[in-house]
């Protein structure tokens, strides 16, 4: 039997798919919304935000306007003002205003179902289109945050060198059937065990299953 302390990058995902599948069987998606679009919205206003701030905000945002043809008769400034608790908001009014309107010319009001026409929309990166990828179309995607990014480093899942090279290294790990899925449990995992500015590898109990004998504090790399 192999010992934990000598474990394989492919034992440590193994225990780690185990024990999130166990804490979290059925993750819900974090972000409060009732299709496609208010979910892009939705992710779109999380970006340097909490999930639990967006959830504030966007009952008010969508009574107003929660499709692209109603959100593209508000004014920029109106968005704004709605959405300014949810930082960088002239930014995001700007770019909900501008995806808006061009789901409404180029998709006929409904929101793309591929990467390659999400992430061509205003203030739409990859993780956005990860997310609405995979919580509103289920395609199998693997969006990582900076939280994700972290906590892959803490495992020894990845080398850190980038979300770009975070989000490969774990596809190449987990089968796809379950990335929609896992992404979410790690986030769960991530607040409620594994913050980003608390265990550092050393406190919570996937971290500590893993390394028992880790002393020193992991410094992870920036996303």
């Amino acid at each position: 039997m192999v010992s934990i302390s000598a474990m394989t990058i492919k034992e440590r995902a193994k225990l780690v798919d185990k024990k999130l599948a166990e804490l979290y069987p059925k993750p819900p998606i974090p972000l409060d919304h009732k299709d496609s679009y208010t979910l892009l919205v939705a992710v779109l206003l999380s970006a340097q935000c909490t999930d639990a701030r967006v959830n504030k905000i966007t009952p008010t945002l969508f009574a107003s306007a929660a499709d692209p043809f109603a959100m593209s008769k508000l004014s920029i400034d109106q968005i704004n003002t709605i959405v300014r608790p949810c930082g960088l908001a002239p930014k995001k009014a700007q770019a909900i205003h501008g995806l808006s309107e061009i789901i409404l010319n180029k998709h006929g009001g409904q929101v793309p179902n591929t990467f390659e026409e999400l992430e061509e929309l205003p203030g739409v990166g990859h993780k956005t289109a990860s997310v609405v990828m995979a919580q509103s179309f289920g395609f199998p995607a693997f969006p990582v945050d900076t939280h994700i990014h972290r906590l892959a480093q803490r495992w020894k899942l990845t080398n850190g060198k980038s979300v770009t090279q975070t989000e490969r290294d774990l596809k190449k790990l987990f089968p796809d059937k379950r990335w929609n899925e896992l992404h979410l449990q790690i986030i769960f995992y991530g607040r409620e065990f594994c913050q980003a500015r608390n265990c550092f590898g050393l406190e919570c109990p996937i971290c500590k299953e893993l390394f028992p004998n880790r002393k020193s504090k992991i410094i992870t790399k920036k996303a």
